[in-house]
């Protein structure tokens, strides 16, 4: 009897050949969309075009294909977080909440209903027996994104496009005549649309307010909002004297205040994280890991103060730019994904700055 997988089916091309791939291998493929918004928003992961082409892609296959209701489950565990963050004045990763509790949740529910013995999707990330690794792919490594995924939910996935690139999977795309083969990818927070702050602007209070130098204490800017700025942000500061190199180094949301200050002000040299998952025991773990305090950011190699059941607390062996509260800390031994944790604050700043300093 064929194996059964309730795969993520997008109607992008990773999710497509990711399902093509679980066919050649033998698999009984289920595809699923999880609506995770209501109506029809032109950006949306899962509106009416992309069901359409997932549709297009399970009737080339020759598979089933259902979509799955998932939007009061999307607006509790990752819209409303979203919006208490930044009220609260820190900057949330969506994703790395959307992962373990909307779509891989979503996916097992739907496999245990079907009795499928697996999940899948089309994320970049390898794994190894027990271990989870980075995507071959440098550049499309998702890892980082599946941090807060549980080590007994990563035993049930399958992830077959982890030892592919991104020319590699859209050149088999375009071998087997699926449509998606050369469609663009969507670089922007699914619910957002292209306008963050505007989205911020629309759900919460804000209001302008001073934007201060940490250094000379100066108003020289006036903000938009406090709530809809990020630690390292440069651009859109209302600055008066745009000659400034000027980066956010802390934001007060009750005194409704941006500090600013060059580069170096905005830059630490530790960090502590709650909210941690460790997919291995963290006596398991090297006497040196790498950090990634965003997804596009370098490794750093850190030494690990402490990491226990509350979290941990690394110093960096190089300084890193704009480690930002509500970000993702994520933990990696070489190509390994130890686990990870949300930024809670940021530590010995490189420039001893007043704001700096009373940020942590």
């Amino acid at each position: 009897m064929k194996r059964r997988v309730v795969l993520g089916l997008s109607g992008g091309v990773d999710s497509a050949v990711a399902a093509l791939l679980l066919k050649k291998r033998g698999f009984e493929v289920i595809g699923v969309m999880l609506k995770l918004e209501a109506g029809d928003a032109p950006n949306s992961c899962c509106n009416l075009e992309a069901a359409r082409r997932a549709q297009q892609v399970a009737d080339r296959l020759g598979i089933p294909f259902v979509v799955v209701g998932a939007e009061d489950r999307f607006a509790q565990a990752v819209i409303r977080p979203y919006l208490e963050a930044h009220a609260a004045g820190v900057t949330p990763n969506p994703c790395t909440r959307c992962n373990p509790f909307v779509k891989f949740q979503g996916l097992l529910e739907v496999a245990e209903r079907v009795g499928a013995e697996w999940i899948a999707t089309g994320h970049y990330v390898r794994r190894e027996g027990n271990r989870v690794l980075r995507g071959r792919d440098e550049r499309k490594d998702q890892s980082y994104f599946l941090w807060a995924v549980p080590t007994e939910v990563f035993e049930k996935s399958l992830f077959p496009l982890g030892e592919l690139t991104k020319p590699e999977v859209r050149a088999l795309a375009e071998e087997a005549g699926l449509v998606v083969a050369k469609t663009p990818e969507s670089q922007n927070l699914c619910f957002v649309q292209n306008d963050p702050a505007g989205f911020l602007r629309a759900h919460l209070a804000t209001r302008p307010g001073p934007v201060v130098d940490v250094e000379s204490g100066e108003v020289i800017g006036r903000h938009q909002g406090a709530a809809i700025y990020t630690v390292g942000q440069k651009r859109g500061l209302g600055l008066f004297k745009s000659h400034l190199e000027r980066y956010v180094v802390r934001v007060d949301v009750r005194a409704n205040v941006v500090y600013v200050g060059p580069r170096e002000a905005a830059t630490w040299w530790g960090l502590a994280a709650w909210e941690a998952n460790y997919l291995r025991s963290p006596s398991e773990w090297p006497e040196r890991v790498s950090v990634q305090v965003r997804h596009r950011a370098r490794p750093t190699p850190a030494r690990v103060v402490r990491a226990d059941g509350e979290g941990f607390e690394l110093r960096f062996e190089e300084p890193v730019f704009a480690v930002t509260p509500g970000q993702s800390a994520v933990l990696y031994a070489g190509e390994e994904l130890l686990g990870g944790g949300v930024i809670a604050r940021a530590l010995k700043p490189l420039r001893a700055t007043q704001a700096a300093l009373a940020a942590g």
